[in-house]
């Protein structure tokens, strides 16, 4: 496993970090986090806009994902308890990137992570079919939830 990281790190990663001002430990946390939350490809890259904005603006991240490593278990639904784990992968609570990466990305992540899309979301959410409601507002948000839910 690590020998394949190496190979990525040096075909895909290796000189790109200060493109996006980040190292490589913090590209592969931001690609951790979108292999956990994309099932779509074209997702990915909007998805890594959507993190980095948010930490761009510092915004609390508010991934999911996080949480659910933080607890051990997948859940369709997190309950106001699960928020309030106290971790520090839970990005609910705290602000800016988790202390590691949430899961092993693979290269579609990493890739993301490196070249996000440039758009104005800050929030997004997942729909039935995997795919994602992009939002710039909070308020653009709640209708996108009330949509899916």
């Amino acid at each position: 496993m690590l020998a394949r990281f190496d190979e990525i790190y040096k075909s895909y990663i290796k000189g790109k970090e200060t493109n996006i001002g980040m190292t490589t430990d913090k590209i592969v946390i931001v690609a951790s986090m979108i292999e956990k939350e994309a099932k779509i490809d074209k997702d990915r890259p909007l998805i890594a806009g959507v993190i980095y904005n948010r930490l761009n603006k510092n915004m609390k991240l508010q991934i999911d994902a996080t949480v659910e490593y933080a607890i051990g278990e997948h859940k369709d639904k997190l309950s106001l308890d699960d928020l309030k784990v106290n971790s520090p992968y839970n990005t609910y609570l705290h602000y800016g990137l988790p202390i590691g990466p949430i899961s092993n990305p693979g290269l579609k992540s990493i890739e993301a992570a490196i070249n996000p899309a440039k758009h104005d979301y800050y929030y997004y959410v997942a729909q039935n079919d995997g795919s994602h409601i992009f939002s710039k507002t909070y308020l653009d948000q709640l209708n996108a939830e009330k949509k899916v839910n």
